[in-house]
């Protein structure tokens, strides 16, 4: 037998095969059925692995966070000052929210997700870094769309004050600037659109986005022209 199918073999013997995999959850959502789910592979030891399915697409899995985390101390480290507020778009599994709580100069985090059941999941500390974020003061979830609240509506970002301006927004939901989670995303990938949202940004704050992609140049030349305005 292979040395690889033998550490398989063994290692599987002392896992019962109801630790190996479990749907803690397992939601109806406007997207679609969205699930929750916690797995160990042995060969990567015994420690957890939470994923995010949307029907049979994944999301979000705890095995690959760094550029979920980089989205924050990248983005955070472009802005100047402190006691900062800051929006996370797409709440996930929490990696960009807690890298970005790791920078002592956020005084307030707004977390932003349009699925409740994401929330729960955190507010109920059904993943990991749900007691991270329920313990910091700093933190607050925000349900409804970034999409919608960035171009301000009704309020903005912050339900408890209108029109209030931030120092950074970081996004995290769409797979890149031409491929979307949600097919309505994709209007706000447009001058007129990009421009509502900057308009709650403070002199001298940053956008920052995640993608799955290299740059878009003709989004990057976008998003040049509308700082420049």
């Amino acid at each position: 037998m292979p040395k690889a199918h033998a550490l398989l073999n063994i290692q599987l013997g002392k896992l019962p095969m109801s630790a190996l995999f479990e749907e803690i959850d397992s939601q109806p959502s406007p997207l679609g059925e969205i699930s929750l789910r916690r797995r160990v592979i042995p060969m990567l030891g015994e420690e957890p692995i939470y994923e995010v399915k949307l029907g049979e697409e994944y999301l979000m899995s705890s095995m690959f966070v760094a550029a979920e985390e980089a989205l924050s101390t990248l983005g955070l480290a472009a802005v100047d000052g402190d006691e900062l507020a800051v929006v996370v778009g797409g709440l996930g599994l929490g990696y960009t929210a807690v890298a970005a709580l790791r920078d002592t100069r956020v005084a307030e985090l707004l977390v932003v997700d349009a699925l409740e059941t994401v929330i729960q999941w955190h507010q109920q500390e059904k993943v990991p870094l749900g007691k991270i974020l329920n313990a910091d003061a700093r933190s607050r979830y925000i349900h409804g769309s970034f999409f919608d609240l960035a171009m301000g509506q009704p309020t903005g970002f912050d339900p408890a004050q209108a029109n209030r301006r931030f120092d950074a927004i970081l996004l995290d939901i769409d797979h890149s600037p031409s491929e979307f989670l949600n097919d309505s995303n994709q209007d706000f990938y447009t001058e007129a659109q990009l421009r509502l949202m900057k308009q709650q940004l403070r002199s001298g704050g940053v956008f920052s986005m995640w993608s799955q992609n290299l740059p878009d140049p003709q989004f990057m030349a976008l998003l040049a022209s509308v700082s420049t305005m």
